[in-house]
């Protein structure tokens, strides 16, 4: 079975080299954007089967990037997680109306992730 990839948003460097050390151990393969129109463009060129985007973002936040993400027919399936430090009810309502399939908060527990992951996967 070859590995997943997976598509990580997030402005944080820090953040993006702890996913990207959590999902390559894990076996993923990772492709990483720094916000959502840099994510649009990654999308451009690769095929990821799971999308992991953080919320608050310069440029284009993670509801802007979810929303551009399902508007397009080829990845309207793809799964799109949530990794953000938001807990507020009404945001994770305004995601899942956007599109995204599920919410996590940070800090992350990488096997949590990896799990939840392996659960949304195609």
């Amino acid at each position: 079975m070859s590995s997943l990839t997976v598509l990580t948003v997030d402005d944080s460097r820090t953040m993006r080299d702890m996913l990207m050390l959590a999902l390559t151990n894990a076996g993923f393969n990772v492709v990483q954007a720094v916000d959502g129109v840099h994510g649009l463009e990654v999308l451009e060129g690769s095929a990821p089967e799971v999308i992991i985007t953080d919320i608050n973002m310069p440029r284009m936040d993670g509801f802007g990037f979810i929303e551009n993400v399902r508007s397009d027919a080829r990845h309207r399936a793809i799964p799109i997680l949530v990794l953000t430090t938001e807990s507020d009810a009404e945001k994770k309502v305004i995601a899942r109306e956007a599109g995204a399939t599920g919410w996590m908060v940070k800090p992350f527990d990488p096997d949590r992730l990896i799990a939840t992951i392996r659960k949304v996967a195609p």
